[in-house]
C-alpha cells in the first residue's frame, strides 16, 4: 500500500502531469470559447460535451488521487480547498433549476493559478494587500463622498442628469475618475454654463486618477517586491544550510581519513612490536641452542677420553 501511495504522490507531484493538467485547463478554455458561437454550438455541441465530461473526469480523478496521499492536509491547504471547490461544481448537474452551475464551469480556468507558480504568486502579493488597499479604498469613498456633495450642490440645479442625486453625483465622478467622455462628454458642457467649473474637476482628476490609484499600483508592487526579497532569502538560507551541510560532510570525511590513518599507524607499531618480539625470541632461541650444542659437545668429549 505505502508503494502505491509512493507511486500516486510521484505522478501527482510529477512536472508532466503538471503540464498536462495545464493543458486541459487551456483546451477547456478554448472549447469554452467556442461553445458561446451559434455556429459551432449547433454543430459541435457533441464533441464539446464530450470533451466537457472527459476533462471533468481527469479533474475528479486528478483531486481523489490527491486526497489519498495527501489525506487531512489536502484540506489544510487553501488552493487545494480552491480546487477542489472548483471541480464540485464542474459535477453538480446543470439541469433540474441549477443552469447557474453551467455557467459556473468558466470558473474552471481559475485552475489556472494554482498550476502556473507566477500566477499564484501575484495572486498571493494581492491578496497581502488587501489591508493597504482597504485603507485607500475607504480613503478613496471619503473623497468622493465630499466631492459628490459638492458637485450636487454646485451643478445639480443645472445637470440634474449627471449630479442631481448623491448617486448620480457619484456615478458621474467615477466616469471621470476613468478618464471615459470626462472632457468632451461632462466637463465641457458643466464649464459652459459655469466657466469656473475647470477648478473642481482638474483637482479632483488630479487626486483621484493620478495619485490614488498610483498609490494602489505602488503598494502592489511594493507587495512584489517583499514576495521577491523573501524569496531571495529564503534561497539564501537554503544555499547557506545546504554549504553547511557539504562542509560538515567534509570535515567527517576528514576527521573519518583521520581515524583510520591513526588506526593504520597503531596497526604498523604492533606489528613493530610484535617482530621485535619475535625477533628477541629468535636470538634467546639461538642462544638456547649454542648453549646446547657446547653442552653437548662436551658430553662427546668427555666419552671419547673415557
Amino acid at each position: 500500500m505505502k508503494y502505491m501511495m509512493k507511486k500516486i504522490k510521484n505522478v501527482v507531484e510529477s512536472s508532466r502531469f503538471q503540464h498536462f493538467i495545464m493543458g486541459l485547463i487551456v483546451l477547456n478554455g478554448i472549447t469554452m470559447g467556442f461553445e458561446v458561437s451559434s455556429y459551432y454550438h449547433s454543430n459541435y455541441n457533441l464533441y464539446f460535451e464530450f470533451f466537457n465530461s472527459f476533462v471533468v473526469t481527469i479533474f475528479t480523478i486528478e483531486i481523489i488521487m490527491r486526497i489519498s496521499v495527501y489525506g487531512k492536509e489536502f484540506f489544510k491547504d487553501p488552493w487545494s480547498l480552491f480546487d477542489f471547490t472548483i471541480v464540485w461544481i464542474s459535477l453538480v448537474p446543470t439541469g433540474g433549476g441549477f443552469e447557474i452551475f453551467r455557467v459556473l464551469r468558466v470558473l474552471r480556468l481559475f485552475r489556472l493559478i494554482t498550476v502556473v507558480p507566477q500566477m499564484k504568486k501575484i495572486v498571493v502579493a494581492l491578496l497581502k494587500v488587501i489591508p493597504g488597499i482597504a485603507s485607500i479604498g475607504a480613503l478613496l469613498t471619503l473623497f468622493f463622498y465630499i466631492f459628490a456633495i459638492m458637485s450636487t450642490q454646485l451643478f445639480g440645479e443645472k445637470f440634474p442628469q449627471w449630479f442631481g442625486t448623491l448617486g448620480e453625483s457619484f456615478y458621474t465622478l467615477f466616469q471621470i475618475m476613468t478618464l471615459e467622455s470626462w472632457s468632451m462628454g461632462i466637463v465641457r458642457p458643466v464649464m459652459d454654463v459655469y466657466p469656473l467649473a475647470w477648478m473642481f474637476f482638474v483637482p479632483f482628476i488630479f487626486l483621484a486618477t493620478f495619485i490614488i490609484i498610483n498609490l494602489i499600483i505602488a503598494i502592489v508592487v511594493d507587495a512584489m517586491n517583499e514576495m521577491k526579497d523573501e524569496n531571495n532569502k529564503t534561497n539564501n538560507i537554503y544555499c547557506y544550510e545546504q554549504g553547511s551541510y557539504i562542509e560538515n560532510d567534509v570535515k567527517n570525511l576528514l576527521i573519518s581519513k583521520d581515524q583510520k590513518i591513526h588506526g593504520l599507524l597503531n596497526d604498523v607499531n604492533n606489528l613493530k612490536n610484535q617482530i621485535i618480539a619475535l625477533k628477541t625470541k629468535e636470538n634467546y632461541l639461538v642462544e638456547s641452542q649454542e648453549k646446547i650444542d657446547k653442552k653437548f659437545n662436551q658430553i662427546l668429549d668427555t666419552i671419547k677420553f673415557k
